[in-house]
């Protein structure tokens, strides 16, 4: 395994776009990669929730404002209909279309491919369709379809930001802690799996695929 450990306050990161279709996505998939990003480097975001009812959406907004902080942000939470995303396609695709008019980012994070709930795969779908020169990194969120697969791209986490991590989840979305899945050792086992794949000196990670980069 090749080890690449750049600097990221000296990389050319200023904008990052991160997409998740529900409420509480981009946080699980990507939250402690967010975390050290900030800790290192100062890019604005634009974090786009497209699946919310008016609590969840207070939710989003909520845990949007943890994770980012003083951050230099814009976040937008939507209100296309969870689980009918596929149903709803050409509505979506006009959404995505003017976003890729208006921002440029260095770095997306959004749902892989592969994903087997059909709105996380509707919106990585859709995330390559709009943005086809930039760095995509895709992440996971463990769920009943067993479809966590095997990542490329892993993001060391100390114990501090993964505890943070967290913390923040579960105070954030209260209407999900009777979600079987949803409980801070569900979280954090998918971390310490991906820490023990890729050795990270605390034993935690997240883990993502990134199929297109180019080293210069």
């Amino acid at each position: 395994m090749l080890t690449l450990a750049p600097d990221l306050s000296k990389l050319p990161i200023n904008t990052v776009l991160c997409l998740g279709a529900h409420s509480d996505d981009i946080e699980i998939g990507a939250g402690g990669t967010i975390m050290r990003l900030l800790q290192q480097s100062k890019p604005d975001f634009h974090w786009v929730v497209l699946s919310s009812t008016e609590t969840r959406a207070a939710e989003a907004r909520r845990s949007a404002e943890l994770f980012l902080g003083a951050a230099a942000a814009q976040v937008e939470v939507l209100t296309f209909k969870e689980r009918f995303f596929p149903y709803a396609g050409a509505d979506i695709k006009e959404y995505f279309d003017c976003l890729g008019r208006s921002i440029s980012p260095d770095v997306i994070f959004t749902h892989k491919l592969e994903d087997r709930h059909q709105d996380h795969r509707l919106v990585a779908e859709l995330t390559w369709n709009t943005f086809r020169d930039h760095l995509i990194i895709e992440y996971e969120v463990p769920k009943y379809e067993g479809d966590l697969g095997h990542p490329n791209l892993f993001v060391h986490l100390d114990r501090d930001t993964v505890n943070r991590k967290l913390s923040c989840i579960v105070e954030s979305f209260p209407t999900q802690h009777e979600k079987y899945w949803f409980s801070r050792e569900v979280l954090e086992s998918v971390m310490r799996l991906r820490g023990v794949e890729s050795h990270a000196p605390e034993g935690f990670a997240e883990g993502f695929l990134c199929r297109k980069i180019v080293l210069t």
